[in-house]
Order: structure tokens, then C-alpha cells, then sequence
């Protein structure tokens, strides 16, 4: 989950509320640029934290605070073999771009254990399997999972409330095209993004988040019960074209 603090408590975004909204940000994107299988593409991002299920989880500190998705854990193999295998029941498109996303998130900590190593060496085969397969060139598997990454990446730096102030450009990443995005926050709280990659001209996405006012928890159990009695706030971001 993704934790921000308020001046009176916490503000909590679930994971998969999170990737709603990269899907919300992608079926915005402009369709004669949008990449290969558009709409497989979003049930990838809209589903890609499908295995996040907070409420059954150690969500607690060490200190009784929320526990933040950054704070690191040791990599679960067998939920990352569960999120692949549970994509590929949406077909072999959205399994490739998940498994291409596990790939670029745990490749790093492939030491952990002989069981991800195991697991990585497996997607690697898998996606060379799939994109056969599918008769889909590498090249539009690369923009593709560039899309998906982009509105993934969009959509935590709106949760995390990372835009900066006075109008400051931030970098998102490159797009499927390879060209590089930057957002920035007006003034007057609309949000823009150069080059303009979106369909429309203004549009708005939001996001569901629990208000949480209470500070330290005993366990899990306590923080899950707070959040299933929390208030929920409608966080809304509005973007225009400059």
C-alpha cells in the first residue's frame, strides 16, 4: 500500500486502487499513437497488482506505523509465481506484460534465493515463448511494456504526491515511442504534461484513498480494521494540454 502522512494522520492508497489509475492515465493516451493490443494492454496495467492484498498482510512498522510498499521485503516467490500464472487466464498478451514487469522488478535481487533466480530464468523463457507465439515483433513488446510502465510511473507520482511545487517540470520516463515526458503542476492546480500525449485536451482521474487519523497500531489486525472503517477521500487530478 502507499502510505502518505497528513498533518493529522495517514493518507492510504491500496495497490490496486493505484494501478486503476495507471489505467485510467493510459486509456487517455492519443489512439493513433496508443501501442499494439490497446486494450489487453490496459487490463495488464489495471490488473498488474492484482496480488496485493494489504488486508492479509504484515502492514505494520516496527515502530506501529502504516507500513509503506517501499519499505523493503524480501521478494515472495510464489505470490510472483501466482500474479504470472493468474495473468495468463487473461491470455497470453497480458501474461507477456506482466511477466516482462516481474522481470524488471526483481531482476536485481536475483541473489535472494536459487527460487527466484529459478523463477526470473523462467519469465525470461516464457516471454520469448509468448511473443513467438503471438507473431508480435520484439520491438512493439518493447513499446508496449514502455506504455505500461509509463502509466504505472505516472500514476505513483500522483499517489505519492511527488509533483513538485512552483511549477517545476519532473521527469515520468520515456513513453513508447522513446521519447521522454515531463509533468508539472500549475498554479492554479491543473496538471500538464510536455509533449502532450493524451487524446483530449483536459480530462480528470481520481483515486480512492482511507483517511486514517489514528498515529501507532498494535498489529496488522488493527491497522486492517481501522482501514475497512476509514473515511474514503476522492483524490482528483485534472490535465490540460498547455
Amino acid at each position: 500500500m502507499i502510505v502518505n502522512t497528513t498533518s493529522d494522520g495517514w493518507e492510504i492508497i491500496y495497490h490496486r486502487a493505484h494501478a486503476l489509475l495507471a489505467a485510467q492515465l493510459a486509456g487517455q493516451w492519443r489512439r493513433k499513437n496508443a501501442p499494439p493490443r490497446l486494450y489487453e494492454t490496459l487490463a495488464a496495467i489495471s490488473h498488474h497488482d492484482d496480488l496485493e492484498k494489504e488486508w492479509e498482510e504484515d502492514i505494520v512498522t516496527e515502530a506501529g506505523a502504516p507500513m509503506d510498499f517501499t519499505l523493503g521485503k524480501d521478494v515472495l516467490v510464489d505470490k510472483q509465481i501466482n500474479l504470472v500464472k493468474n495473468a495468463r487466464y487473461r491470455g497470453r498478451w497480458v501474461a507477456l506484460l506482466i511477466s516482462r514487469h516481474v522481470s524488471y522488478l526483481y531482476e536485481g535481487n536475483r541473489d535472494q534465493s536459487p527460487e527466484l533466480a529459478k523463477f526470473l530464468d523462467e519469465q525470461v523463457e516464457n516471454q520469448k515463448k509468448w511473443t513467438k507465439e503471438l507473431g508480435i515483433g520484439k520491438k512493439d513488446v518493447d513499446a508496449a511494456y514502455a506504455f505500461m510502465q509509463w502509466c504505472d510511473r505516472l500514476s505513483l507520482i500522483l499517489c505519492q504526491q511527488q509533483l513538485p511545487e512552483d511549477e517545476r517540470w519532473l521527469e515520468i520516463s520515456k513513453g513508447p515511442d522513446d521519447e521522454r515526458y515531463d509533468i508539472m503542476q500549475r498554479n492554479d492546480s491543473l496538471v500538464t504534461v510536455k509533449p502532450w500525449p493524451f487524446e483530449n485536451e483536459k480530462f480528470t482521474v481520481n483515486i480512492e484513498a482511507c483517511k486514517i487519523n489514528q498515529l501507532k497500531f498494535k498489529n496488522s489486525a488493527e491497522l486492517t480494521q481501522a482501514l475497512q472503517e476509514a473515511p474514503i477521500k476522492i483524490l482528483e487530478w485534472t490535465f490540460v494540454k498547455s
